[in-house]
Order: structure tokens, then sequence, then C-alpha cells
């Protein structure tokens, strides 16, 4: 049996996500043309069930159509930035088969979601520097934000480039920022005296599939602490909701302060994984 496949079908790869929508909201953002052509997917198959009367298998994933069915586990690989991001999230023991066979395809260096126990398949062949547990959150009460008023943001475009990359080197530098995210204008922010102190966007947009990943979300320093970060969440949830039907963030365990704050805004806890940088070995 083949220990990988890589998979070019997106019908495929979609229904493996959407055995759970919530664990794999950005995976599934990522098969929208717009982040597509910087994806490569990876794939543990099932051995095919033995042909009655032959002993043999009754197909195998080189010479038959491979379905949904048939894979186990499913990897991605986000070379849209640099480092690359590597996403390995769901069962631990067919991700730990998987991620072993295609270690050795991987870049030499990159940033790595994955779940509890997946890390181990990596050790033989790369340095992993831990960055903490982390919690994926979904937005599970919509109407929470459907029903609050607007709290005064202002939409976020190309336009606003210049000003979105001071405020992000002022309050979060070494953020995950793609700039050409401004082009879905599903960025807002908040502004005092005519400065932006406040911004809530995404990592994934995808009217398409119907899903969207909050980030990248940060208040000014010197205007904390007064619920301006959950106001612009509120307005850009709002937003969302007239495009998606799922809303996911990623959010560090120990950040409880931020945990409380979107919980408050409907959203739960529904999985748990650890990030890590990740270096080959000499």
């Amino acid at each position: 049996m083949n220990e990988f496949v890589c998979l070019h079908d997106k019908g495929i790869i979609e229904e493996v996500l959407r055995r759970d929508t919530d664990l794999h909201v950005y995976e599934i953002g990522d098969l929208d043309n717009f982040f597509w052509p910087h994806t490569l997917w990876f794939a543990r198959p099932e051995p095919a069930p033995i042909a009655s009367g032959s002993g043999l298998p009754a197909s195998s994933p080189t010479s038959a159509v491979l379905g949904a069915d048939r894979l186990s586990a499913l990897a991605l690989l986000y070379v849209g930035q640099s480092p690359p991001t590597f996403l390995a999230l769901g069962r631990p023991e067919p991700l730990r088969e998987l991620v072993r066979a295609i270690a050795g395809l991987l870049p030499p260096w990159f940033y790595a979601h994955l779940s509890p126990g997946v890390e181990q398949a990596l050790e033989e062949k790369f340095l992993l520097e831990p960055h903490g547990t982390h919690f994926k959150m979904s937005l599970k009460d919509h109407e929470t934000v459907r029903a609050s008023p607007h709290e005064g943001s202002v939409r976020l475009g190309p336009e606003h480039l210049t000003e979105v990359l001071q405020l992000y080197a002022e309050s979060y530098p070494g953020n995950w920022f793609e700039p050409r995210l401004l082009e879905t204008r599903e960025y807002v922010g908040l502004r005092d005296g005519g400065r932006l102190v406040c911004i809530a966007g995404t990592h994934v947009f995808s009217p398409a599939y119907r899903v969207a990943a909050l980030g990248n979300i940060t208040t000014l320093p010197s205007h904390r602490h007064r619920g301006l970060a959950t106001r612009a969440t509120r307005d850009l949830c709002r937003s969302l909701l007239e495009k998606v039907d799922h809303i996911g963030l990623n959010v560090a365990a120990d950040n409880r302060h931020a945990i409380a704050c979107y919980r408050r805004l409907g959203f739960e806890i529904v999985a748990t994984y650890g990030e890590f940088s990740v270096h080959a070995r000499p």
C-alpha cells in the first residue's frame, strides 16, 4: 500500500475536511481560489478491501480513483508565506503515519499546527521549538453577534495598508499578516482622533466555501482595556455572517483575556493543538 498520496481534487479534500468543519476551518478556506495555488495536500490511504476469493486487494490508490472514504488522514502545506505553514490536525495515529511518510518532502524550515502527539513524527528529521498549547474556537452562538448594535468600526481595504502596517508594527510585531487579504475588505478598524487604534481581520475568508478564520486582531497599547477589540471583532463577525456559515479562530491557551472576550461573543473551544517552529536537523 502507498504510504501517502498527493491530492489535487478539491471535492475529495473538502469531503475529508467536512468530517469536522470546526477543526478544519482554515484548511477548508484554503480550497478557495484565493489561496488554492499556494497549497500542497497529502493524504494517507487505507488498505483497499480484499476482492472476494482472490486474496488480493480489489484496487489500489494508483490503479483506481481514491475516494474520500479511503483516506484516514490529511495534511496541508501552505506555501503562500515565509516560512510555510504545515497543518496536520485530526486523529493522531494515522496522522503520525502520514507525517513520517512525507517528512522527507517538507521544507527545511516551516511553522506547524499539530494535533497533540503528531509532533513525534517529525522529531527524527527536525528540531521542534514549541510555542505552547493553543485552542481552536468556533462561533456557536450567532445570535449574540447578529443582535448587537454596530460598534462604530470602519471597513478597511488595500488603500489603508500603510496605516494598518503602522498599527501592527507598534502593537503586534511579528504577526501573520498577508497584505493581500485587505482585498477581501473583511478587515475592520476603530479610530481615535482620525488614527487607526484597533483592528480585527481574517487569516482565511471564503464565501465560496462559507468559512472564515479570524486573525490579526490587536489594539494600540495606549488604548487597551477599553473593549475596543471586542467591539471591532463583533462588527467583523456580523459582516462575515452575511457571507459564511462557520467562523473560527486560533488562540493561545494561556491568553485568558482573549478567550474570555471570544466567549462573550459566542465562541466555544472545539479542539486543542500545538504550534511549533520546525527546522531540519543538521
